[in-house]
């Protein structure tokens, strides 16, 4: 029932976010607030693991081409596919999670602990939609992200296999051309995009409502990234089904 209850809570506080806005020019402050915090802060890390998980892709496919048979240009396809499809779009999510949702959840959560938010309200202040409205829409800027994951992932196979020695420049360009479907781009995108939404307001929630002290502060922190995690996973599940089925 506790589960039931939470999801419930969920969605009151995602339709309550949406209501009573803040003024223009604090909510223009607060987003590009966000959008250093959420996104400029986080593209160090995803351009290091995209590059270097790339070039793993590239040598561990060029690695189990044992059959001569088989042409090396299916490196640079296998490399396309799997960071477009997979690893841009939901692995990078996850990594997100728990640097984002940790970051939302104890940012958010410290200022419930201080009363920070009982303020808020006493000042007639939507406390929703001042402090998660402007997460969902810097959060819009995050397919950005995972396209220059994809790019960084590509570049990183591309120099792994061809400098590695593992193929030619030609074989590898050859491959990433192959049977490409521009369809499977916007595939990527659309999660993405759900992605961004849950990055935003699953970890909002588990701040928001939390109750105790600094301890429980952390905990909140860990229990949202589990959550964004299981929610990431069974969305990618479901909207593989629809849209690649």
């Amino acid at each position: 029932m506790s589960y039931l209850h939470s999801i419930g809570a969920y969605f009151i506080m995602i339709k309550d976010t949406f209501v009573k806005p803040t003024k223009g020019r604090v909510l223009s402050d607060l987003i590009f607030k966000e959008i250093d915090d959420l996104i400029i802060g986080s593209l160090g890390i995803v351009a290091f693991i995209s590059f270097f998980v790339g070039g793993v892709v590239a040598i561990q496919t060029a690695l189990n081409l044992n059959n001569p048979l088989i042409p090396k240009s299916l490196i640079g396809f296998a490399a396309r596919q799997s960071v477009i499809l997979e690893f841009a779009p939901t692995f990078i999510s996850i990594i997100m999670a728990g640097k984002v949702g940790s970051f939302i959840t104890s940012s958010i959560g410290t200022m419930r602990v201080t009363e920070q938010i009982d303020a808020l309200e006493v000042m007639g202040i939507n406390s929703l939609n001042y402090l998660i409205f402007p997460k969902i829409i810097a959060m819009l800027v995050y397919p950005f992200v995972i396209a220059i994951a994809m790019f960084l992932g590509i570049i990183g196979a591309y120099t792994a296999a061809v400098y590695g020695g593992f193929t030619s420049n030609d074989a590898f360009l050859a491959g990433l051309q192959e049977d490409f479907i521009p369809f499977q781009l916007f595939y990527a995108f659309f999660k993405t995009f759900l992605f961004a939404f849950l990055l935003a307001t699953i970890p909002s929630y588990h701040g928001y409502f939390m109750r105790g002290g600094a301890l429980e502060v952390g905990k909140a922190s860990t229990t949202s990234f589990v959550w964004t995690s299981v929610a990431i996973i069974l969305v990618n599940f479901i909207v593989t089904q629809l849209l690649l089925s």
